[in-house]
């Protein structure tokens, strides 16, 4: 198949600065990191974090505009930390009107809020039906439930957003972007860009006033 120039502007990602971490993300993060390292079980991670990421999502002020940026009709995934001894991920699925994202990951304990709009999530494994997570929803899953997951943005002409923390380190997930029409795209990398890596330790270790 031929790339246009029109394909190949709307499939490089959106430019821009990173910035510093935003406190409220720097506070999840921070927080994150300590629950990893004092709770006793999967099970207590996922209650605290559910916790955690319920406040994170509240508002709309914790995820810099350069990772929040669609691109018209697909849906990318961009990492927003990376920790150094790959405990967990923070990343954030940025879909397109109507369109989605199919993911093949690890069996890694995840915990997924709906910052924007409004996100269709299923499980293939479960053949389960696709539940709506509205702005403000948050899901936790264990490890065991399964390494695939589906989503599509429930709005035609809205961009969604899902913020997510996995288990560990998952560069290795295969994700393939779902157009409105269905079509399913090839399998992608992170969408950050050269310019606009993921947050880490040295990137948050200014002072956090409460």
């Amino acid at each position: 198949m031929t790339t246009t120039a029109t394909d190949a502007a709307q499939a490089a990602p959106p430019t821009g600065e990173r910035g510093p971490v935003p406190p409220a993300l720097k506070r999840f993060i921070w927080d994150i990191q300590s629950m990893v390292e004092l709770a006793d079980s999967e099970r207590e991670i996922l209650l605290i974090g559910r916790d955690l990421m319920t406040r994170l999502v509240a508002s709309d002020d914790c995820l810099p505009e350069v990772f929040a940026a669609a691109l018209p009709a697909r849906g990318r995934q961009v990492q927003l930390y990376s920790d150094g001894e790959e405990r967990f991920t923070v990343v954030a699925s940025v879909l397109a009107g109507g369109a989605g994202l199919s993911l093949e990951q690890p069996g890694v304990w995840e915990i997924t809020g709906v910052l924007r709009g409004a996100v269709a999530r299923r499980l293939p494994a479960e053949a389960e039906e696709a539940r709506t997570l509205e702005r403000g929803a948050v899901e936790a899953r264990l490890s065991k439930a399964g390494a695939s997951a589906a989503l599509a943005n429930a709005l035609a002409a809205e961009v969604s957003i899902a913020l997510h923390v996995y288990g560990g380190a998952i560069g290795g997930m295969i994700r393939r972007s779902v157009s409105p029409d269905g079509a399913i795209g090839e399998g992608e990398p992170y969408a950050n860009g050269e310019a606009t890596p993921p947050y880490d330790i040295f990137t948050i270790q200014t002072e956090i006033k409460d």
